[in-house]
């Protein structure tokens, strides 16, 4: 079978890995969590987690209809690590509602007249109107890390950019849009353990890019242009939530939980919509977890 990018991430994984990294893959069991320092050995059970998403679920679907009776608008910001399972938990958060209230905006690079304007306008396009709830698979936040790790932006622009998000976000908030800010963040081994094997599903190899194979050797740039960003932009009206997510199954139970808890709809069950788990989550400081 032919691999994407020449095989790429199994070139990277025989040559360059890390030791640790390469030994934590190859010697791993079925289920087994790699990083040593995650508070869990092995991944939630697949009945709990069915039956725990299922009741989520259906608390999503109060919040929809109570942003379509009270006109509430919600953006949700899905960041991340490359494979931290952005796709996968929007898909969770949106795959029993309504896809003209739930949105999903994804955008692709920049166009010629999109790189002339203010770098939020072209966002700014996709914020809800009255009862919509749009989750942002990836956002703004491209110009605080990627666009740094890869030269896309100059340290001028991105000095203006922490400059004024904070303030962007305060906008949005006064004006009644709730904002969510989730940060789902994943371990070096298991990173890389996602790639391998999307690189070995035909079904799974269009999810890579070349960005993806790139990254593997920035690590480092990654980690040092995460914590800078975090840092400068998780404010008390918005504020970050990380999520360690070497298990997705208690990830993505632990983001619905978290934007859950923010929202005041009516009939919330207080025994499914509890605050997530605070062993995964948690705010910037949680990113030294994952990190090292």
């Amino acid at each position: 079978m032919t691999k994407p990018f020449d095989g790429a991430i199994s070139t990277y994984f025989t040559q360059h890995a890390p030791d640790d990294v390469r030994n934590a893959i190859r010697t791993a069991e079925k289920n087994q969590i790699l990083d040593q320092n995650f508070p869990y050995s092995d991944r939630m059970k697949r009945r709990e987690y069915e039956s725990t998403l299922a009741d989520l679920q259906v608390e999503l679907v109060k919040v929809q209809s109570w942003a379509a009776e009270t006109g509430a608008r919600v953006v949700v910001v899905f960041e991340g690590r490359d494979a931290a399972g952005k796709g996968g938990t929007i898909k969770r958060f949106r795959e029993n509602l309504n896809p003209r209230v739930a949105k999903v905006v994804a955008l692709s690079k920049p166009s010629d007249t999109e790189r002339s304007e203010w770098y939020f306008q072209r966002y700014i396009r996709h914020l809800p109107s009255a009862g919509e709830i749009v989750m942002f698979d990836r956002s703004w936040y491209n110009r605080g890390v990627v666009e740094k790790v890869f030269g896309f932006c100059t340290e001028k622009q991105r000095t203006v950019f922490f400059s004024q998000v904070n303030d962007f976000e305060r906008m949005l908030v006064n004006d009644g849009i709730t904002v969510v800010k989730l940060w789902l963040n994943v371990g070096r081994a298991e990173q890389l353990r996602r790639f391998l094997d999307r690189e070995g599903d035909r079904l799974k190899q269009w999810k890579l890019s070349g960005i993806d194979v790139k990254g593997l050797s920035k690590w480092d740039d990654y980690t040092a242009a995460i914590s800078e960003t975090l840092d400068k932009s998780s404010s008390d009206h918005a504020p970050w939530h990380v999520i360690r997510t070497d298990d997705k199954r208690r990830a993505r139970i632990a983001a619905i939980r978290t934007v859950l808890s923010k929202l005041p709809y009516p009939q919330k069950s207080s025994n499914i919509a509890t605050l997530p788990d605070p062993e995964i989550t948690g705010g910037p400081e949680l990113l030294s977890a994952d990190n090292g």
